[in-house]
């Protein structure tokens, strides 16, 4: 009797384990996730604020509805016409996919939705005579004349909570209708699409802004890749510099290819600029910033011998190489360097950040349409904030910074503008806290007399004269160890994103993201991971990535995205970039579609072929389920 009994237990436990697996989130039959239609909706207008319908499907839906009534007799569509409409409706039902038991693409779509037993039976009796215009299957055809028990049977659905109508009326299910989904601890469950793989380190992934929505992935050996809006990416590299670029195997290493920015009007001039490591007559080291242009003869080949150096600057030790290049919105190129590398700062008095005659630790900002009368190949701009101290490199536009690793520009809400052109950057601490900074012009963030908001240099800190500005987030090295800073969400696939600044851990691979009041001007963190296999249920879409998160793009459309890897190694081929995607709300189809300018490319693409399967993750979810199950079996037999 006590293994039987444990056998019941174990196989209700299972049951129901699987049941857990199977309940799913909101669903529409292109499986993708509902939408808030951009117009009413005049005949579905039950799904009018949120569901799976447009103004064009639900005309669609209508004239269905009429051709059918048309075939009806008064008699019969009197009782009839209202329960007809609300079935034929369900495919505007933000749980469609579950109502027509369609979760999987690769099953046939349900010609009915699951009804609920008892409201099956009402339109049976009301409505028997109007099956044969829904379906062509012919056993739901033959069982809704013979057999009414049978008939309700057969489209009820294996999962109660989906019926209709009883869907409507499920708290659990629609009281965050369309809202990013939360774990049990308010954690917002995101999912990711695979976009590339097999790279080296992947540092960066930058867009040309020329309207052909290409993407440029540079790996740390000197490497940039170019990725096609279909997915594929030229055979050929797009840059190699990895004969010039200093970069070592060694796991960790800083030093190699870290930054890439095209010219606002690349388009027309056909100019980009690099930032890299370099050993000069095999004795300094240092990093270089250098011009290069687009190949005359193919718009997916930089010409390799057209690099013009701008700026070289000699590192003391191997890491805080900095690396970030992006122009802003003042068509200026801010320059984000290190502070020189070692632990806390030890160069000079006060180290290389708050000196301003170094140009360590800093944000520089030049002109690169011209050069200056004394020879540099770059002009200082105008309105530089210490242009006129005779104390301060002229390039200095903020200072303080210890290793801002990845910074990005606000493009600013779409429609009112807001936050448009801020600059954020993750800054990388030393023992205890990581920051994410906005730079402002002039500014003094802290470094080294300060690590986040508490001293680090007592004496420094201490000084009255000393004047920082705070950062708008830190968090200690219990949560990860090197930050990794990420864009401000500012697409449209995904609104329930927006606004939203994303960032990430190099060492613990956390994503985390903060959200501003714009009333105070404050930042709240809004935790982010990944949802579980069945959040993430939606064809191409998984719900894990490398722990090791290098950095985060942003495509011409405003999409995010961010590249890890497993193994830290500029040679190991393990790097892997991924999209972000909100399973429980979109825009409305069509709103996010773009027309590309069309890429000419000379030789072979080479297609991507998914590494991440979502399938992995599931099955270890059901064999944990199971491992864990019999377990308890053993327990109870004992």
């Amino acid at each position: 009797m006590g293994r039987d009994r444990a056998e019941r237990v174990l196989l209700a436990l299972l049951h129901a384990a699987l049941l857990r697996c199977a309940s799913s989130h909101p669903q529409c039959l292109d499986f993708q996730p509902p939408f808030r239609p951009p117009h009413h909706l005049e005949f579905c207008s039950l799904y009018d604020a949120f569901g799976c319908c447009d103004q064009r499907a639900d005309n669609r839906i209508a004239e269905r509805y009429w051709d059918i009534v048309d075939l009806l007799d008064s008699d019969a569509y009197e009782p009839c016409g209202d329960l007809l409409k609300d079935i034929l409706c369900q495919e505007c039902s933000p749980y469609a996919a579950h109502l027509y038991d369609a979760e999987d693409p690769y099953t046939p779509v349900r010609h009915l939705p699951g009804l609920c037993f008892v409201y099956c039976s009402e339109f049976h009796s009301k409505c028997h005579s109007v099956v044969k215009y829904l379906t062509d299957n012919k056993i739901l055809r033959e069982s809704c004349v013979s057999d009414r028990s049978r008939f309700c049977n057969l489209i009820d659905l294996p999962d109660k909570d989906y019926c209709y109508p009883d869907v409507l009326h499920n708290t659990n299910l629609y009281s965050n209708l369309g809202k990013v989904a939360e774990d049990p601890v308010g954690c917002l469950q995101l999912c990711l699409k695979e976009v590339a793989n097999g790279l080296r380190n992947p540092v960066l992934m930058v867009h040309s802004g020329d309207n052909t929505h290409r993407m440029f992935v540079a790996e740390q050996l000197g490497f940039v890749w170019v990725f096609l809006k279909d997915g594929s990416r030229v055979e050929r590299p797009f840059l190699d510099v990895s004969g010039k670029v200093l970069s070592t195997p060694w796991m960790g290493d800083e030093r190699g290819f870290l930054g890439l920015a095209f010219h606002p009007r690349f388009r027309k001039n056909g100019r980009f600029f690099i930032y890299y490591s370099v050993l000069v007559h095999n004795q300094a080291e240092k990093i270089r910033i250098s011009e290069m242009s687009v190949s005359s003869h193919d718009m997916n080949r930089a010409n390799q011998n057209s690099e013009r150096v701008l700026l070289e600057i000699e590192e003391p030790a191997a890491n805080h190489n900095g690396g970030q290049l992006l122009f802003g919105l003042d068509g200026y190129l801010y320059i984000f360097t290190g502070d020189g590398g070692k632990a806390g700062d030890p160069f000079g008095e006060h180290g290389n950040s708050q000196n301003k005659s170094a140009l360590l630790g800093k944000v520089l900002r030049i002109d690169v349409d011209g050069s200056s009368k004394d020879g540099k190949p770059y002009k200082i701009p105008s309105d530089n904030p210490f242009i006129h101290d005779k104390d301060a490199r002229q390039e200095v536009y903020a200072y303080g910074v210890r290793n801002t690793w990845r910074c990005s520009v606000d493009r600013g809400d779409p429609d009112s503008q807001y936050g448009q052109g801020r600059i954020f950057c993750g800054d990388v601490g030393q023992n205890r806290f990581e920051e994410i900074d906005v730079i402002v012009k002039g500014g003094n963030y802290g470094w080294r007399a300060k690590e986040g908001f508490e001293c680090f240099d007592m004496a420094l800190c201490q000084n009255s004269a000393f004047d920082d500005v705070l950062p708008i987030f830190t968090y200690g090295h219990h949560i990860g160890k090197s930050v990794t800073g990420g864009y401000v969400y500012r697409g449209c696939e995904a609104p329930n994103l927006s606004g939203l600044y994303i960032f990430g851990d190099f060492m613990s691979g956390q994503l985390m993201a903060l959200e501003e009041d714009k009333k105070t001007g404050t930042w709240k963190e809004r935790n982010i991971c990944m949802g579980d296999a069945n959040t993430c249920s939606f064809p191409g879409l998984i719900n894990h990535h490398h722990r090791f998160i290098i950095s985060f793009g942003e495509d011409e459309a405003g999409e995010l995205y961010f590249l890890a890897t497993s193994h830290p190694s500029s040679e190991s081929p393990f790097g892997t970039v991924f999209k972000f995607m909100d399973p429980s709300r979109r825009a409305p189809p069509g709103k996010c579609k773009y027309k590309p300018i069309p890429v000419k490319v000379k030789g072979k693409k080479v297609p991507l072929v998914p590494i991440e399967r979502k399938f992995n993750k599931k099955s270890s979810v059901l064999i944990n389920i199971i491992v864990d199950l019999s377990s308890m079996m053993t327990a109870l037999t004992l």
